[in-house]
């Protein structure tokens, strides 16, 4: 299974699948990652949490917990 934690910076994605439950798949979908969106891993930080991604024109920052449970293609 390919996340969006693994996808590289500079690359674009296609989100496949959201594998949360409850509160945290809920939170991940009102920010707008859905099945079908396109997103754009922007920077990460120095330590690599959290990253900076582009999803629906806006600009995201998100740990890297709550980006291995969405699985891109």
């Amino acid at each position: 299974m390919y996340t969006l934690k693994n996808a590289a910076i500079g690359q674009t994605v296609t989100v496949k699948r959201l594998w949360g439950k409850g509160a945290v798949k809920r939170r991940i979908m009102d920010m707008g990652i859905t099945k079908g969106t396109d997103i754009y891993v922007r920077n990460a930080a120095p330590l690599g949490d959290p990253i900076e991604i582009t999803v629906r024109g806006y600009e995201l920052s998100l740990r890297k917990s709550d980006a291995e449970i969405i699985e891109v293609g």
